[in-house]
């Protein structure tokens, strides 16, 4: 939901027309208000926001008639939000890797893909089921909809909905890319259980023995 709001908001209203126009060039706060329309300080207090957000940044300074103004520039993490091409892209790329590489060798790739998406995010901290709880909450950041259930002595991340929808569909084996990702974050071999025709809802088991 988080996100969907910032999607809105980078292209929605004044902030939408800032982050237009910031695309283009890097502009002062004088610059952007003369060419919106509206005064310096409701200027000022959208940039603030949108630099919490992460989505403008400070790019460097701009000589001015009296004292040198700050030029500001989209991030890439907005230009990333606001691409429509990398899902039909990747998605396509998957397809092409499928046709042209044995299966075994496929599934590797997509096992690395997940272990090198969690490079310098790995803690591992607190019991098992607290790591699993914020694997759940790390999926959900990545577009999922899942919860934490025990089941038969063992920790059941189960998804309603699945980040990369677009390539399971077709490539089930891209969730081992998150399989292996979920076992970098918590420590343990997770094994995925998604269901064969459902795809979309992901699946993963996770052992509650406690230790690194």
């Amino acid at each position: 939901m988080a996100k969907f709001k910032l999607q809105r908001r980078l292209t929605h209203g004044t902030s939408g027309q800032i982050i237009d126009l910031l695309r283009r060039k890097a502009m002062t706060i004088d610059e952007l208000a003369a060419e919106i329309g509206v005064t310096r300080t409701a200027i000022r207090a959208h940039l603030a926001t949108l630099q919490q957000d992460g989505a403008v940044e400070q790019r460097g300074v701009q000589r001015g008639v009296s004292k040198p103004a700050r030029t500001y520039g989209v991030t890439t993490e907005a230009e990333l939000l606001l691409s429509k091409a990398y899902v039909p892209i990747l998605t396509q790329l998957l397809h092409v890797l499928a046709t042209r590489m044995p299966g075994q060798e496929f599934d590797t790739i997509l096992r690395e893909v997940g272990r090198r998406l969690m490079e310098g995010h790995v803690t591992r901290q607190g019991t098992m089921l607290e790591r699993t709880i914020a694997a759940s909450a790390f999926l959900n950041e990545l577009g999922g909809t899942t919860e934490v259930a025990e089941e038969k002595g063992r920790y059941v991340i189960r998804g309603y909905g699945c980040p990369i929808a677009a390539a399971t569909s077709e490539h089930p084996e891209a969730c081992s890319a998150l399989e292996s990702l979920l076992s970098e974050f918590v420590g343990k071999p997770v094994i995925k259980c998604c269901e064969e025709y459902q795809r979309q809802r992901c699946c993963f088991v996770v052992p509650n023995g406690e230790g690194a």
